[in-house]
């Protein structure tokens, strides 16, 4: 039996797991969950773990932030990373990292119906091009295309979230104004984010003057702020915090539709993400009007397909995939 070493390393959180590699997929051998700001680096997180050299055939980490020649500085952790280094300390020939949207993509293939909630069915293209975005931490994107003479897609990570925000209306217009005398540059990322559902509530109270309820603000204050707008605004229990998810999820859908047309994936847009699984009802509605209000190729895009991914896994179950092949194929090459 094949087993390997599979972890997504987040801002917030580390999945570590040994997976075994069966005929429809992958069972979990054991798995632990990190807080990950409460360790110095991954390591001491690995020495928790506690994985034995002999339990596995390799290892395969998603990291959340950009990967080169094997390292990793994590952008919202002071970590970094180093694939020789864990491969020594687990003492594994080669440990492979990869950065936890191009993990996203390795997962894609290995999902059930029972993983995907769908949003628009479209007319999936065989072997079109498949794009993917999720906002939780912060706003990943990557994107696939098949590759004829592997037989498979390759998966290619993307910084695309720290593209330049582009408002659409007037109060998107204000929100940018906001956000830019505070940080200069306004990426997509500023306001499609745990933090940027924030960054957008503010907005509409301090630059529109939207009433912010005693209540709502005492929430905030005690609780996590993202999810007491998210609840309120769910709820309709408060019109600045609804006015508040409305255009996050606008927005989020507008540079969905954006993805979807700069790799023209007609084979799939899948949105994934911690926030996604929460907001459906509203992905349903505002999302999918921004998604395809693209002017003259909004025929293109009633064409792509569009699921929510609902498996929160998805990135760990990409890096076993990612493991996998290396194991099949004797060492990691070009995903």
């Amino acid at each position: 039996m094949t087993r390997v070493l599979a972890a997504d390393v987040g801002g917030t959180k580390t999945l570590l797991a040994v997976l075994e590699l069966e005929d429809d997929g992958f069972g979990v051998v054991r798995q632990e969950r990190y807080e990950s700001a409460r360790h110095a680096g991954l390591l001491p997180i690995l020495q928790a773990f506690g994985a034995q050299p002999d339990e596995v055939s390799s290892a395969c980490f998603a990291i959340a932030g950009p990967v080169a020649d094997g390292v990793s500085e994590t952008p919202n952790l002071p970590w970094v990373i180093r694939a020789s280094e864990i491969a020594h300390a687990l003492g594994l020939p080669q440990v492979e990292l990869i950065n936890d949207f191009a993990a996203v993509g390795w997962g894609i293939p290995h999902l059930g119906s029972a993983d995907l909630a769908t949003l628009q069915p479209g007319k999936q293209a065989a072997h079109g091009a498949i794009a993917y975005l999720g906002a939780g931490t912060g706003l990943g994107e990557g994107f696939m295309f098949w590759d004829e003479a592997a037989g498979g897609y390759r998966v290619f990570s993307s910084e695309g979230g720290h593209g330049d925000f582009a408002a659409r209306d007037a109060v998107e217009q204000s929100i940018f104004a906001y956000l830019a005398r505070r940080h200069g540059r306004v990426s997509y990322e500023r306001v499609l984010s745990g933090m940027g559902l924030i960054n957008i509530y503010k907005a509409l109270v301090e630059e529109l003057g939207r009433a912010e309820a005693p209540g709502v603000r005492a929430e905030m204050a005690s609780e996590d702020p993202a999810a007491v707008i998210s609840r309120h605004g769910l709820e309709g229990s408060d019109r600045t915090c609804a006015e508040a998810l409305d255009h996050f999820v606008a927005i989020y859908g507008a540079e969905a539709g954006n993805l979807a047309l700069r790799v023209l994936a007609v084979g799939g847009l899948y949105v994934t993400g911690g926030i996604a699984p929460h907001i459906m009802a509203r992905l349903r509605g505002g999302f999918m009007r921004a998604f395809g209000d693209k002017g003259r190729f909004a025929g293109l895009c009633a064409q792509i397909p569009v699921h929510v991914v609902l498996n929160t896994q998805v990135g760990l179950l990409g890096a076993a995939a990612c493991a996998a092949r290396a194991s099949r194929q004797g060492g990691f090459g070009a995903p």
